[in-house]
């Protein structure tokens, strides 16, 4: 696609981040409202080739002739594309269709296309209905111009297509204004398109509304783009398998928490601008979306749930193998299908962001609320001891947290750590062009080994910017290539053997610049023995290339040590338990060091007066931590009742807060994890840690405190 986009609208295209040339543009591509908000009719204008009216019946009025096979960069083969979308056209099903062909020549034909309207007599003759377009005296109706008023921005009609949709039943999430609700469904599933977009909707539709026109070119742009203050940092992952072919992984990270915004509204306007529909991992060809995956993927495939609401993954299957590629969607190009494909292209995802870059930042994104908890650990350890646990209750947290028992006097001295001496790192300073390409890895020479069976990545020095690869402004590549192989055979010649495409001998997976590094991972394919030696060339694209030659080896595996069980240290806290941590508005006078409601917004975690805890879950689903909010309102507004009371007694209600909703939510947790309970909220999906927060977050934690926790321990054991 971006090859014929250079070689159609070079060397404009290079000027389209530009708002003025860009919109320029767009007016080729225009989409126009008029009628109703809830029912507009949608005009569909496209200044591309056009048809002759003789034509119309093998091009627009065709089903199945497949007249886009041997174009491998646009969508479509079956010329369903303007008939899939007369179903929603009103109960009558009434589309237009015009065009005059782009040379100027013959006349401008039309037809209209409508679902047949049964008469009495058909109904009870006829099974289905069917549908019919307008010819008159068996021919196409036309007639000759030289330019129409038909509403558009920047131009009249002269040559080209326009397909009205008269009555459209727009979905849910996209019946405003064209600029705004549909704009943002069009960039989410044109996440890369070809050409840019102009959206102009009517002033009769929308009075009050002063933005009704402008131009849309893909979530892509808007995503890449300097001035998006939401995005933290993006970078792709690409990998290359013989048998799959290559796949392009786009991870954008984003901010928890930008300037002027609460990390809770920070969440919403991320949604609301850029996860259309729960949209959070996009499968696309050729920048259309054709499938997605909602937030369970990051949540348990991924096994990073604190990155749920803060990560957008677009896949770019383009360069699948054909085989492989058609198993994975459906005709209708809005979901993935379900098989074995898919499953594969799932865990090769997978596999590949967990072993790249994804994994870095999410344990900086966990860390930032990472800190010890004090004496919590000890205080928590009386509440687990003290508790008058039955046998049953007992039984149920055993099979949630492996509970086991603690022989108190084996407990050892902890060791005082040494301080660590500080890393100062020298500034990164990147450029726009790289201006060297050195090896990292291999110990100054340049003969790397590769265990069989094993990858290895592979680090090269540079300074170029981290954007360099995923730029849509005159972006940069990097290519492997093999210049020769020789085997391990002692028998036969001595000249180099046959050199091979990459991806048949080697599993090739790249990753974008980060700080001045790029990190490439090769693994040996089935088509290569131990032994036998491949010299590869790494070429940085861009003015000028660079390139860097060095020779791999496949060697015997490494023998991995046995594995030895690790004696316990039986007087760690909490008894297998989850710990806790404590969360104030601002720190104490006596824990400068504590973690504050503003530290916890820079994970994405909101906490504030009325959210009284937040569960930590892990990737595997299993309660890791409790937050509890020591500045909630619930329990200030219990301290005020108490009245005057001592140091002493302010502590004991503090206690007794913290276990009650400590204990509690392990209790809600163990229950309903045990149970296997599916929870929603509506129609949505609702994960157990949100679902805990909420219930929390209401009236609960009054009546946690106000019924006591001895009671409650004791008619759980009943």
């Amino acid at each position: 696609m971006h090859e014929a986009v250079g070689r159609f609208f070079s060397p404009e295209n290079k000027n389209w981040h530009l708002q003025a040339i860009r919109r320029k543009q767009s007016h080729a591509i225009q989409i126009l409202a008029a009628g109703s908000r809830p029912r507009p009719c949608l005009t569909i204008y496209d200044d591309g080739e056009g048809q002759h009216p003789e034509d119309f019946e093998r091009t627009f009025l065709s089903l199945l002739r497949g007249n886009k096979n041997e174009i491998p960069f646009v969508q479509g083969k079956y010329n369903m594309g303007g008939t899939g979308a007369i179903v929603f056209c009103g109960e009558h099903r009434y589309q237009l269709i015009g065009s005059k062909r782009f040379d100027g020549s013959g006349e401008f034909g039309f037809t209209l296309v409508r679902k047949h309207p049964m008469t009495a007599e058909e109904k009870q003759t006829k099974k289905n209905t069917w549908y019919e377009y307008l010819k008159i005296d068996g021919k196409i109706p036309s007639f000759p111009i030289t330019e129409l008023d038909i509403g558009l921005a920047g131009r009249k009609f002269t040559t080209g297509t326009i397909i009205k949709l008269f009555d459209y039943q727009l979905p849910s999430g996209t019946r405003g204004a064209l600029p705004q609700e549909i704009r943002r469904a069009l960039n989410q599933y044109l996440f890369e398109p070809a050409l840019p977009i102009f959206l102009k909707d009517s002033p009769e539709r929308y009075p009050n509304n002063k933005v009704l026109e402008g131009d849309t070119f893909g979530l892509k742009r808007r995503l890449d783009g300097e001035e998006n203050q939401y995005i933290q940092e993006h970078f792709t992952e690409e990998f290359s398998h013989k048998d799959t072919g290559t796949i392009k992984a786009t991870c954008y990270i984003f901010k928890a928490k930008v300037e002027g915004k609460t990390a809770k509204d920070t969440k919403e306007a991320i949604e609301t601008e850029f996860f259309h529909d729960g949209m959070s991992v996009l499968f696309s060809l050729n920048g259309q979306v054709h499938g997605h995956i909602g937030t369970q993927f990051i949540s348990t495939t991924l096994k990073m749930p604190l990155l749920k609401n803060h990560l957008l993954i677009h896949v770019d299957c383009t360069g699948l193998e054909f085989d492989f590629r058609t198993e994975l969607f459906m005709a209708s190009r809005d979901r993935l299908k379900s098989g074995d494909k898919t499953q594969e292209l799932r865990n090769m995802v997978r596999d590949l962001l967990i072993k790249g870059r994804l994994s870095e930042v999410y344990k900086q994104r966990k860390n930032t609320f990472d800190v010890g908890s004090g004496d919590a650990k000890d205080l928590l350890r009386s509440f687990s001891k003290n508790l008058p646990f039955n046998k049953d209750l007992m039984q149920l947290l055993t099979q949630t947290f492996k509970i086991e028992k603690q022989d108190e006097e084996k407990k050892k001295p902890e060791k005082p750590e040494k301080p660590k001496e500080a890393k100062v790192k020298a500034p990164f300073h990147p450029k726009r062009y790289p201006s060297f390409f050195k090896l990292k890895s291999g110990n100054g020479d340049k003969f790397i080994s590769i265990p069989d069976g094993e990858d290895r990545t592979i680090q090269f020095s540079t300074d170029v910017e981290d954007s360099y690869f995923d730029r849509g402004d005159d972006p940069g590549d990097l290519k492997v290539s093999i210049l020769q192989r020789r085997t391990n055979s002692t028998e036969g010649g001595t000249q180099a053997g046959e050199v091979d495409t990459p991806e048949q001998l080697l599993d090739i997976s790249k990753s974008s610049p980060k700080e001045g590094t790029i990190r490439i991972g090769l693994g040996a394919t089935g088509e290569v023995k131990v032994g036998e030696e491949i010299e590869i060339l790494a070429t940085l694209g861009g003015p000028e290339d660079h390139e860097c030659r060095f020779w791999v080896k496949i060697v015997d595996p490494v023998e991995k040590p046995k594995d030895v069980k690790k004696v316990e240290d039986e007087a760690e806290p909490p008894m297998g338990l989850p710990d806790y941590q404590m969360v104030f508005e601002t720190p104490p006078a006596d824990a400068p060091d504590a973690l504050t409601w503003s530290k916890l917004e820079e994970s994405g975690l909101e906490m504030g007066w009325g959210i009284p805890m937040h569960p930590m879950v892990d990737g595997e689903g299993n309660l890791e931590k409790v937050l509890i909010n020591m500045d909630s309102k619930v329990l200030r507004n219990y301290l005020s009742r108490l009245g005057n009371i001592t140091v002493e007694q302010k502590k004991l209600a503090e206690n007794k807060y913290i276990s009650s909703v400590y204990f509690h939510t392990i209790f809600l947790f163990t229950i309903t994890k045990n149970k296997k309970y599916e929870i929603k909220q509506g129609e949505k999906p609702i994960d157990l840690q949100d679902y805990l927060r909420d219930v929390f977050s209401s009236y609960y934690s009054e009546f946690l405190l106000n019924f006591g926790m001895e009671d409650l321990i004791a008619s759980l054991g009943d």
